[in-house]
C-alpha cells in the first residue's frame, strides 16, 4: 500500500480537498486503485449536526455516514464509494481509545495521546486504506489522506505526529507528502515567505514535503519557484503551481503537466505494482474521457440559466454536490451553467418592505430562469419563499427540481394552492397546523440529533402506471433506483389519496409503499421532488439523472436525454445495495395515520 498524505500550510481552505482528488484521479489513469481518508481534526464525532453555515455541506455516504464535503470530492474525481470510516475526526478517535480503556484493553497503563492516540490514527488509517471502494472488490494500492486545517493547528497536533510516526511504520517508499501553500500577490508581487514559514513549521514537526503545492493567482515565473525551491529545501521540479483555471476539471491536467504523475511513480516505485493490459486500459480510457471533458467545458456558448432558492447561500459551500450536480447536467446537454443564487426569505411578503431592493432581484431572479431548483434545509426560515417558488414554477409550467425540505414545500404548495387546505404545513415547521401534510417519522429519535435521521442508501420502487414518469425514465426505466438519503420528516400518507386525485403523482415510494418518496406532474415539462439526495450520487462522466432531468428540460432538450438515459449505469457497487436491503429491512414500518 502506498499512502500520499496531503497536509495545508498559511491559511484553510485553498483547495486541499481538490489536490488530493486530482492526485487520485492522475494515479487512476495509471491504472491503480486509488482509495481516500478525509482527517478533520474537530471533536464533532462526524458533521451531521454542524451549521452548514459553518462549516458548508454535510456529505451522506452510502452506509449512512454524515462527512465533510471533501468526501464527496474524492468519490465524484475517483468513481469510488467511500464509508463513514474514511471520514476520522478527532472525536470518533478518542471515542475509541476511551471505549478501550474502560474496557481495560490498555491492561492498567495510563492512557496517552502518544502512543494511544496516535497508535490508533495509524491504525485507523491502515485498517480503512485495505477497505474496496468500487465494484471490483480489490483492495486499493494507494490511498490519498487529506489532514484537515492547517499544520501548526493545536487541534491538529496529535494527527500530524501520527503520520510522522506512520512514515516510518509503512517505510520510505510507500508514503510522500504533498504541502499545499499559499502563495500571496500582495500590490502584484508574488510573496513567499508564508510558504517558507509553513514549510518551516512542518519540518519542526518532523515531516518533510516532497511535493509543495503553491496556490497561486497566476503562473508562477521561474524566478519565485527556485526561490521556494532554495529556502524550503526541495528541487525545482518538485514546485508546482497550481494557479486559479477555468475550472476545477483542470486542476488533474495541470498537475500532471507539471510533472506530479512522473514524480510520484518514481517516488513511490508504482511500477513495482502490478497491472494487467485490462486495468491500464481503464486507465488510459479514463484519462481520455476526462481531457475531452475539460476540453468540452471551455468550448461551451450556450447558457442554461437556474436559480437555486436555498435557506444557507450565504455561504455557498452548503450547496457543493447540488452544483457539481447541476455542472455534470449541464456538460452533458452541452451547456454553460449560469446559476442564481436567491435567498429564500427574501421572497416572502415580509421582505418587500424590508428589503425591497433584495425583494425585486429575488422575484426577478425567479421569474426570468429557464429552471427553479429548491434545495433541502432544516427549520422554518425561509420555507415560505421556497413554496412561492414552487408555486411559480407549478403555475408558469417551469421546470421545478425539489430536493429533501424542497419536495416537501412542493407537496404543502400543491396542498394549500389545489386542495384548498390553506393552513396545510410540515409538523417541523408549524406543530400547530391542522393540516400536517409532513410529519415526524415515527421511528426517529426526538432526543439526540446526531445520526438519527433516515440516513444513507434506500431504495425507490417506481408504481404500477408510472412508466410515462420523467424520473423513471431518466434512471433507464428501471422499476426500483437507490438514492442516499437525510431527513426526519416524511409525506402524511393520509393525504396521499387526495393529492394524487389532483394531479400530484408520487410516482415512487419506498418497498412497503408507506413512504413517498418521488413526486411529479404529469402535465408539466418537468416538475420533480424527490426525498432522497440524489445529488450526492452524481459523477462528472455521470450525472445525476433527476439532475439531468432539469437541466435538460431548462435547456429544451429533455426528449434528448432521455433517450440517452436508456443505457444509465447507477455508481452503486452491488455489495452496497445488499447491504442497505439488510439495513432497511430492519427498520420498523412507519405506522399510517387515518384521517380525524
Amino acid at each position: 500500500m502506498k499512502y500520499i498524505l496531503v497536509s495545508g500550510g498559511v491559511i484553510s481552505g485553498i483547495g486541499k480537498g481538490v489536490i488530493a482528488s486530482s492526485t487520485g484521479l492522475l494515479l487512476k489513469t495509471l491504472g491503480l486503485n486509488v482509495t481516500a481518508i478525509k482527517i478533520d481534526p474537530y471533536m464533532n464525532i462526524d458533521a451531521g449536526t454542524m451549521s452548514p453555515t459553518e462549516h458548508g455541506e454535510v456529505f451522506v455516504l452510502d452506509d449512512g455516514g454524515e462527512a465533510d464535503l471533501d468526501l464527496g470530492n474524492y468519490e465524484r474525481y475517483l468513481n469510488v464509494t467511500l464509508g463513514r470510516d474514511n471520514n476520522i475526526t478527532t472525536g470518533k478517535i478518542y471515542r475509541e481509545v476511551i471505549e478501550k480503556e474502560r474496557r481495560g484493553d490498555y491492561l492498567g497503563k495510563t492512557v496517552q495521546v502518544i502512543p494511544h492516540v496516535t497508535d490508533a490514527i495509524q491504525d485507523w488509517v491502515e485498517r480503512v486504506s485495505q477497505i474496496p471502494v468500487d465494484e471490483s472488490g480489490v483492495s486499493p494500492d494507494v490511498c490519498i489522506i487529506e489532514l484537515g486545517g492547517t499544520v501548526g493547528d493545536i487541534e491538529s497536533a496529535p494527527f500530524v505526529e501520527a503520520m510522522r510516526q506512520f512514515q516510518f511504520r509503512v517505510g520510505v517508499d510507500n508514503f510522500a507528502l504533498i504541502h499545499v501553500s499559499l502563495v500571496p500577490a500582495i500590490h502584484g508581487e508574488l510573496k513567499t515567505k508564508p510558504t517558507q514559514a509553513s514549510i518551516r513549521d512542518l519540518r519542526g514537526l518532523g515531516l518533510t514535503p516532497d511535493l509543495i503545492a503553491c496556490r497561486c493567482p497566476a503562473p508562477l515565473p521561474d524566478a519565485v519557484s527556485q526561490k521556494i525551491s532554495m529556502f524550503c529545501h526541495v528541487a525545482t521540479d518538485q514546485v508546482l503551481a497550481v494557479h486559479d483555471v477555468s475550472s476545477l476539471y483542470h486542476v488533474p491536467l495541470l498537475l500532471k503537466d507539471q510533472g506530479l504523475v512522473n514524480y510520484l511513480q518514481k517516488r513511490l516505485k508504482l511500477a513495482d505494482i502490478p497491472r494487467d493490459n485490462k486495468r491500464l486500459a481503464r486507465g488510459d480510457k479514463l484519462f481520455t474521457m476526462w481531457k475531452e471533458l475539460t476540453v468540452g467545458h471551455d468550448r461551451l456558448f450556450d447558457t442554461v440559466s437556474v436559480v437555486l432558492v436555498g435557506k444557507y447561500t450565504a455561504l455557498q459551500d452548503s450547496y457543493t454536490s447540488v452544483v457539481k450536480s447541476l455542472e455534470h447536467a449541464a456538460l452533458q446537454c452541452s451547456r454553460k451553467l449560469v446559476i442564481t443564487w436567491v435567498e429564500a426569505s427574501d421572497l416572502e411578503p415580509e421582505a418587500q418592505a424590508a428589503k425591497p431592493k433584495e425583494f425585486h432581484a429575488a422575484w426577478q431572479a425567479v421569474c426570468t430562469a429557464n429552471g427553479i431548483l429548491v434545495p433541502g434545509g432544516f427549520g422554518l426560515r425561509g420555507t415560505e419563499g421556497m413554496i412561492a417558488a414552487a408555486k411559480w414554477a407549478r403555475e408558469k409550467q417551469i421546470p421545478y427540481l425539489g430536493i429533501c425540505l424542497g419536495f416537501q414545500v412542493a407537496v404543502i404548495e400543491f396542498c394549500r394552492n389545489v386542495l384548498g387546505l390553506e393552513e396545510a404545513h410540515s409538523a417541523e415547521l408549524l406543530e400547530t397546523t391542522p393540516d400536517p401534510v409532513i410529519i415526524f417519522m415515527p421511528e426517529i429519535s426526538k432526543t439526540h440529533l446526531g445520526g438519527t435521521m433516515r440516513l444513507g442508501l434506500r431504495p425507490t420502487i417506481f408504481q404500477k402506471g408510472t412508466e410515462w414518469s420523467k424520473v423513471r425514465q431518466l434512471y433507464g426505466g428501471s422499476e426500483i433506483i437507490w438514492e442516499r438519503h437525510r431527513h426526519r420528516y416524511e409525506v402524511n400518507p393520509a393525504y396521499v389519496d387526495r393529492i394524487e386525485a389532483k394531479g400530484l403523482r408520487f410516482t415512487g415510494k419506498d418497498e412497503k409503499g408507506e413512504r413517498m418518496q418521488v413526486a411529479e406532474l404529469e402535465d408539466h415539462p418537468y416538475f420533480a421532488g424527490l426525498q432522497a439526495h440524489p445529488e450526492f450520487c452524481t459523477r462528472p462522466l455521470n450525472p445525476s439523472p433527476a439532475f439531468l432531468g432539469f437541466i435538460a428540460s431548462a435547456a429544451g432538450v429533455l426528449p434528448e436525454q432521455i433517450q440517452r438515459q436508456k443505457n444509465y449505469v447507477a455508481p452503486h457497487p452491488e455489495s452496497h445495495l445488499k447491504l442497505a436491503e439488510k439495513q432497511e429491512a430492519a427498520v420498523e414500518p412507519a405506522t399510517p395515520l387515518t384521517e380525524a
